[in-house]
């Protein structure tokens, strides 16, 4: 789609850009393979949140990545995402959506580890960006089906054909991606339906006026 007027997606481009340089200080320190290297220093860790109570890690954790292939598979949907949908709902919305989709699959995803007794490191910006991909097909079903290029079809066979691609893999995080999805579909509904209502006040108050 085409940017509105006036605005530019500079919030997607910060987040490659923090995520990038996280990655390339890591990868100077010759750890950003390093397991217990990026358990130390901030992924998610079961034990370390449940029993530890460190849950910074629910949020540090979304700006690590294990290897180059798995930050570029990330930044790549990070873009391709956020260029579209930031435009479309505001840097606040698009950062809230980010943040909180982030979190809530990684708590989704911690909460299903403790379930089945699995203990496991892991990071990765994926539930944030799925979050994104729930905010934009949000976005677009409330838009009549359609913003600019992207239509609920293609947003849905997208949404499908990611999720489908994480469950046919292995060391997956499908309950962060799936979460994300979620939170993000969830709370852009919510926010956009605030806004409108918000906007039909304002509308009514300077007609009265």
């Amino acid at each position: 789609m085409e940017q509105k007027k006036g605005q530019t997606a500079i919030c997607t481009t910060g987040l490659i850009v923090i995520n990038i340089g996280v990655f390339m200080i890591f990868t100077l320190l010759g750890k950003s393979d390093d397991v217990l290297f990026m358990r130390q220093y901030g992924a998610m860790y079961e034990p370390y949140v449940t029993e530890g109570h460190e849950y910074y890690r629910l949020f540090t954790s979304m700006f690590l990545h294990f290897g180059i292939e798995h930050l570029l598979n990330n930044m790549v949907m990070l873009g391709a995402l956020g260029f579209n949908l930031e435009p479309e709902i505001g840097k606040v919305r698009f950062l809230l959506v980010y943040i909180i989709s982030g979190i809530g699959g990684n708590i989704c995803s911690l909460l299903l580890n403790v379930s089945l007794g699995d203990v496991v490191v892991s990071a990765g910006a994926s539930g944030a960006v799925f979050g994104l991909m729930g905010a934009l097909l949000c976005a677009v079903i409330r838009n009549k089906g359609r913003i600019g290029r992207l239509n609920k079809k293609g947003m849905l066979i997208l949404a499908v054909f990611s999720i489908y691609v994480g469950l046919s893999e292995q060391g997956v995080d499908n309950a962060a991606h799936i979460g994300g999805l979620v939170c993000g579909f969830v709370l852009e509904a919510l926010l956009g339906s605030f806004k409108r209502k918000a906007s039909n006040i304002q509308s009514n108050e300077t007609w009265n006026d």
